[in-house]
């Protein structure tokens, strides 16, 4: 199982930059995991670029069809968090050191694959991979990187 936030996630459904690599890269890897909170933010993103103009809403409506199979066969699967997972991810945010940015959703992607036993967490998120370490995740961008 591979953990990829939602800024990989939605690289697989749209054409932004980055989903070559992405889309490239992912063949053949298996299942891929993301806390459930990551659905509703791959649909958001997908919601954003209809609203730019960058998906009809017929191909937003197909794309959903697509999420929902590859839900349903396995390819994605979405983790649950939990009210004692919260309450740990607020005692690691307030544990950090003052200097580290760290958005809430992205302390959950971060605490939610360390809780799922992974050593490693995909994001193309600056913040979220620099602060991976302090979740004891090894953040791994493959669109950039350098910046690793």
């Amino acid at each position: 199982m591979i953990y990829l936030d939602a800024s990989y996630l939605v690289k697989l459904y749209t054409d932004e930059p980055g989903a070559d690599e992405v889309i490239g890269w992912a063949e053949g890897k298996g299942e891929f995991a993301c806390v459930m909170h990551g659905r509703l933010e791959l649909v958001s993103a997908l919601k954003r670029h209809q609203r730019e103009g960058s998906l009809t809403s017929q191909r937003l409506k197909a794309l959903i069809q697509l999420l929902e199979k590859d839900e349903s066969s396995g390819l994605i699967r979405w983790l649950p968090f939990t009210e004692e997972m919260v309450k740990t991810v607020c005692q690691q945010v307030l544990d950090l050191p003052a200097a580290v940015f760290l958005r809430a959703a992205d302390a959950l992607h971060l605490a939610c694959a360390a809780d799922a036993g992974l050593d490693e967490i995909y994001s193309h998120d600056r913040h979220l991979l620099a602060a991976a370490p302090h979740f004891g995740l090894r953040g791994r961008d493959i669109i950039s990187p350098k910046s690793q």
